[in-house]
């Protein structure tokens, strides 16, 4: 099977397209009808075998988290998705496990209403490379920069439960931590949603603690007060690890992908009528504060032996 024949088998199908798109896969680029009024949003990540995903598991799960983590992105800037492209890098081709990845992509892909419409293959290690674009009301543009003293910290879903698939075995086996792990959920919905209630977001990506710091590091180098009993862990990761380690690694750990959002706190009615609207469930975690830095409250717990989250490195050379 050549590049072009795996397009048009596996990744070519037109039911997806959305009115947004003109022209779509075919063509040298693809055209793309723009909304009056609206700013685009564009997003990107690449994905390497196991750096950010286990190559051993399913090619269905690859091919949603390839898809999910970026759709996670367009949330956090209070976008709604509109389309997205594919660059996959192949060792071998595997009709059977192309099939599985498409399907995984395709079908996150038709629930949030997105339409692939270009992208490109090549040979070599496996890797997946999405890029995805959505549009936003102007003034509903979400931002890491912009929470103010005083706000409500809130989390859109439970964290550490993907760290701790990948803890143990035991972790790895467990339905529920599993599916966190594989099978992320990004919340679009409730990102739109926010646009005009929230100061500031950020997807949890490398690690709340990391994450959230951007959002301070951005808003001018304010502080947080978390507090330990609010933050919501995965009785599954209780149960196998402790609370201790579970809170852990819920801090630093990391590809949890819920939005962390703040608002003023004379908005937290507000917040909770929209995630009951949503049927999301949010949690009020905190605090932000004048006085820069973390601090989580109702637990003796170190942040020096937490996590910093996760960040690429790469040897110096050698030149």
């Amino acid at each position: 099977m050549d590049e072009f024949e795996l397009i048009d088998q596996i990744f070519h199908r037109p039911e997806g397209l959305s009115s947004q798109v003109a022209i779509g896969i075919g063509d040298d680029g693809a055209v793309i009808n723009v909304t009056a009024g609206k700013q685009a949003v564009v997003v990107m990540d690449t994905l390497v075998a196991d750096v950010h995903f286990l190559e051993s598991q399913s090619a269905s799960s690859i091919g949603h988290r390839a898809l999910a983590v970026n759709l996670s992105d367009i949330a956090a800037m209070g976008a709604v998705p509109r389309w997205a492209t594919l660059s996959l890098t192949l060792s071998e081709v595997n009709e059977n496990w192309l099939n599985g990845f498409a399907d995984g992509f395709f079908e996150l892909a038709g629930r949030h209403e997105v339409a692939l419409i270009g992208g490109d293959t090549t040979a070599g290690p496996l890797a997946a490379c999405v890029t995805v674009g959505g549009e936003v009301e102007t003034e509903g543009v979400l931002r890491r920069a912009g929470a103010q003293p005083g706000d409500f910290v809130y989390l859109s879903g439970r964290i550490g439960g993907a760290a701790a698939a990948l803890s143990s075995a035991e972790g790895y086996a467990d339905p529920v931590l599993h599916r966190a792990l594989c099978w992320p959920q990004p919340r679009t919905e409730l990102g739109s949603a926010l646009g005009g209630i929230a100061n500031s977001a950020v997807d949890v990506s490398d690690g709340l603690l990391a994450d959230l710091g951007h959002v301070l590091n951005a808003s001018g180098g304010l502080g947080a007060d978390l507090e330990a009993d609010s933050l919501p862990l995965f009785e599954s990761a209780v149960a196998l690890l402790g609370r201790r380690p579970a809170l852990e690694l819920a801090l630093g750990g990391g590809d949890d992908y819920e939005l962390c959002f703040t608002t003023p706190k004379n908005r937290h009615q507000e917040v909770l009528e929209t995630g009951h609207r949503l049927g999301q469930e949010l949690f009020r975690i905190g605090q932000i504060t004048e006085r820069g830095g973390c601090r989580i409250l109702g637990s003796e717990l170190d942040l020096d032996s937490v996590s910093p989250g996760y960040q690429h490195a790469w040897p110096r050379s050698k030149a």
